[in-house]
């Protein structure tokens, strides 16, 4: 057997059951330790069921259900990656540095404009929806 051919191999069962099992503990990590993420899954958990019942009782179409879902879970891989970058520089010093508080700023502001085009999606999909 060639050594890219086992379960293990790149494109192997093994590669994404491992790949998921480190997806599934950064979920778990970044839920223990990060109380935006938090908030936001609550917002999430509200939402995205919201979405559908609004697809399958009103006039949203599907599309439109998409739309509303990606925003949201938009929201939530930012703040994935936010928290990560945290850790990161966390992990480099926990001293007041400028490019520190710079990066973490510039993570936390694009957490902000998700949030923003989350509110903006919603805004004009239930507005096309229910405001004619």
């Amino acid at each position: 057997m060639a050594a890219d051919d086992g379960p293990t191999s790149a494109l192997g069962l093994g590669r994404i059951w491992h790949a998921t099992r480190y997806s599934l503990h950064g979920l778990a990590a970044t839920y223990r330790h990060e109380a935006a993420f938090r908030q936001e899954l609550a917002l999430a958990a509200v939402l995205m069921p919201l979405a559908v019942a609004l697809a399958l009782w009103s006039p949203l179409t599907w599309t439109q259900c998409a739309l509303l879902l990606a925003s949201v879970m938009l929201v939530l891989l930012v703040e994935l990656l936010n928290s990560a970058l945290e850790s990161v520089v966390d992990r480099i010093s926990e001293d007041h540095h400028e490019l520190s508080k710079r990066a973490k700023d510039t993570g936390s502001a694009a957490v902000l404009l998700a949030l923003v085009i989350c509110a903006t999606v919603w805004f004009f999909v239930l507005i096309d929806v229910f405001g004619r």
